[in-house]
C-alpha cells in the first residue's frame, strides 16, 4: 500500500511529551501489524545534537549507523523495538547545509535560494526518504508559533497536497491546564494553539490533550467545537506514573483506531498482551543503585541508562530506586557518605575532566567494598585509572583527555591528535555506531550475553591504551572484550575471587535495551546487585 504519514505538532508550551506520544502511537500501530518508522524534525540550527551540552537537550542518543540524534529517537526505538537510522533525524542545520552545498555545486543554476521552495523542498525530500514501511510518524520539534519551526510546518502542509489528503494526517499535542484557584480546567490555550496552526494552513485531524485530570464530556465537546476537530478525535493524554503506561492509556482513548480510520486503513485487533503483562508486573523487592555522574542535575542526560535499569528490573520483578549522585561532590574520604547504602553502583559515560576525580573515588569504593559496579565509557576509563593507581602502584596513571602530561597514559586518543587547532574537542575523531565485539569465554561479560560475539553501539574519542595489555594481566585485571580486529579493548572485569561483580565496558549497551528485550549486560548487573 502507499505509505501513510502522520505529522505530530505541539502547542502552548514545550515539554508536553510529543516524543512519548509519537512513540506510543508507533507501538499501537505496530501492534496492529503495520510496519512503522518514526522521525524527529528539530528546528535548531545545529547539524545534530552531537556537540550540544547535555544540559540543553539531555543525552545524545546514537543509532546503529552512528548518527548522533535527539533522545526522542531513544523513546521511539524502545517503544516500537526497531533500529532507526540517521534518516530519522532531521535538523534545520542539516537542511541548510545540504541546500547551500548544492548551490555551491551549481545544482540550482544561479537561482536565488529561498526558504520556499528550496528549504521546504529539502525538508520534504528528507521526510519522504525513509526505509520501506506502511506508516511514517514524523514529530515536528518545538512549539507552533516558534519562528524556527515555520519552514517545517509549511513543508508538511505542502506534503498533504503532494501526496494526497487521504494519505496524510495531522495530530496536535496541546495542554489543557487545570487552575487550582479557579477549580477548573481551561481550553483557551488549546484554542489559541489550534488557531495558530490554522493560520499556517494546517487543520489538525486529532487533538491530543495533555491534562492532569479527566477531560469530561463537556470539556471534550467544547474542545471539538472551538478547535474544529471531530468529537471522537479529542484524545485525552493524562499524566502517567510510568511512561510505559502511556500506550495502554492511549489505546483506551482509541487513538490508533482514530488514526487508522482517518487514513483509510483496515486494522486487525491489536496484540498488546506482552506490553500489558510487562507494565503491570509487581516487583517483589526494591534495590538501590547509585548513579555517579557529572550531569545529574538534568536527569535526561542519563535517560537511556535509567531506562535500561528499569527494563532489567521489570524482567526480574525488581523495583530500581535510583540515587542520583553528583560526581563533583565525592572526594577522597567521603564516598561512603553517598554510597554506603546502595546495592550497586553505575558509572555512566561522559566527556572532559570535570567530575572524573569523584568517579574515580566511587570506583575505588565499589572495588574495595565489593559492591557490584558497572562502568561505561568514561566511567570504564576512570575505573581502570583507579585500579592502576591504587591496586597496581601506578599513581600517575591518567587519561590524555584529562592530563596531557601524564607519564603513564592509560587512556589515549583513538587516533593521533592534530596540532593544527587548539580545540581538541573538535579535532579528535570519534568512533560511533554499532561495532562487533569479541567476548572472552568464561568471563562475566560472556556469561551475560551467552555469545562469543555481540554488536553494541559506541560513541567515544578516547580508548584504553593497547600498550598496557601486559600491565593489566600482570596485576590481575581481566580483559574480557575486544574489537573485531583486536585494536580496541572494549571491556574488562575483576576476577570472581577478587570481586563478586565489577565490569567495565567502552560501549553503551543501554542504547539497545527495550522493555520487551532488556540489555543482557544490565540484567546481569541488576542480578548481581540483588545478590549483593
Amino acid at each position: 500500500m502507499q505509505t501513510k504519514y502522520i505529522f505530530l505538532t505541539g502547542g502552548v508550551c514545550s515539554g508536553l511529551g510529543k516524543g512519548i506520544t509519537a512513540a506510543s502511537l508507533g507501538r499501537l500501530l505496530k501492534a496492529r501489524n503495520f510496519r512503522v518508522t518514526i522521525q524527529k524534525c528539530d528546528p535548531y540550527l545545529n547539524m545534530d545534537p552531537g556537540l550540544l551540552s547535555p544540559y540543553q537537550h539531555g543525552e545524545v542518543y546514537v543509532t546503529e549507523d552512528g548518527a548522533e540524534v535527539d533522545l526522542d529517537l531513544g523513546h521511539y526505538e524502545r517503544y516500537i523495538d526497531e533500529n532507526l537510522s540517521q534518516s530519522s533525524s532531521i535538523s534545520t542545520g542539516k537542511i541548510y547545509w545540504d541546500v547551500l552545498n548544492e548551490e555551491k555545486k551549481g545544482t540550482h543554476k544561479g537561482s536565488t535560494i529561498q526558504v520556499i521552495p528550496h528549504i521546504t523542498n529539502a525538508i520534504k525530500s528528507y521526510i519522504t526518504d525513509h526505509p520501506p514501511c506502511d506508516i511514517v510518524i514524523s514529530e515536528i520539534g518545538g512549539t507552533v508559533g516558534d519562528i524556527e519551526s515555520l519552514p517545517f510546518l509549511e513543508a508538511i502542509r505542502q506534503l498533504s497536497e503532494d501526496i494526497g489528503n487521504a494519505h496524510v494526517m495531522y495530530a496536535h499535542v496541546t495542554l489543557v491546564p487545570y487552575l487550582d484557584f479557579a477549580g477548573e480546567a481551561k481550553t483557551k490555550p488549546s484554542q489559541h494553539s489550534v488557531k495558530e496552526l490554522l493560520s499556517l494552513g494546517i487543520k489538525p485531524d486529532v487533538l491530543v490533550c495533555r491534562t492532569q485530570r479527566p477531560l469530561g464530556n463537556e470539556m471534550r465537546r467544547k474542545l471539538a467545537q472551538f478547535c474544529h476537530v471531530n468529537l471522537d478525535c479529542i484524545i485525552e493524554n493524562r499524566n502517567a506514573k510510568c511512561l510505559y503506561d502511556v500506550p495502554l492509556m492511549l489505546e483506551k482513548e482509541h487513538f490508533a483506531d482514530v488514526v487508522c480510520k482517518g487514513l483509510g486503513l483496515n486494522a486487525p485487533k491489536p496484540d498488546l498482551s506482552e506490553w500489558r503483562q510487562l507494565t503491570q508486573k509487581k516487583p517483589t523487592q526494591t534495590i538501590t543503585i547509585g548513579l555517579v555522574g557529572k550531569y545529574v542535575e538534568f536527569r535526561d542526560a542519563y535517560l537511556s541508562v535509567a531506562e535500561a535499569l528499569r527494563h532489567a528490573g521489570i524482567a526480574q520483578d525488581v523495583s530500581i530506586n535510583l540515587e542520583w549522585i553528583h560526581a563533583e561532590k565525592i572526594y577522597d574520604g567521603n564516598a561512603a557518605d553517598f554510597l554506603q547504602n546502595v546495592q550497586g553502583i553505575i558509572l555512566p559515560g561522559g566527556y572532559g575532566k570535570r567530575g572524573t576525580a569523584g568517579i574515580i573515588q566511587a570506583a575505588r569504593y565499589a572495588r574495595e567494598h565489593k559492591i557490584p559496579c558497572l562502568s561505561i565509557g568514561l566511567g570504564m576509563q576512570c575505573a581502570l585509572i583507579e585500579f592502576a593507581r591504587n591496586a597496581a602502584n601506578q599513581p600517575d596513571a591518567d587519561s590524555i583527555e584529562c592530563n596531557a602530561d601524564t607519564t603513564f597514559p592509560l587512556v589515549v586518543p583513538i587516533t593521533p591528535v592534530s596540532t593544527d587547532s587548539k580545540d581538541e574537542d573538535l579535532i579528535v575523531p570519534m568512533r560511533k555506531g554499532a561495532k562487533e565485539i569479541k567476548l572472552t569465554p568464561g568471563t562475566k561479560l560472556h556469561n551475560a550475553y551467552q555469545h562469543d560475539t555481540i554488536h553494541e553501539r559506541f560513541r567515544h574519542r578516547y580508548m584504553i591504551n593497547n600498550n598496557h595489555h601486559g600491565f593489566f594481566e600482570k596485576n590481575g585485571l581481566l580483559l574480557s572484550a575486544f574489537s573485531e580486529n583486536d585494536t580496541h579493548i572494549e571491556g574488562f572485569e575483576l576476577p570472581g575471587d577478587v570481586h563478586p561483580w565489577f565490569v567495565g565496558v567502552q560501549f553503551y549497551a543501554e542504547f539497545k535495551s527495550r522493555i520487551t528485550n532488556p540489555s543482557p549486560l544490565y540484567e546481569a548487573f541488576v542480578r548481581a546487585a540483588v545478590d549483593a
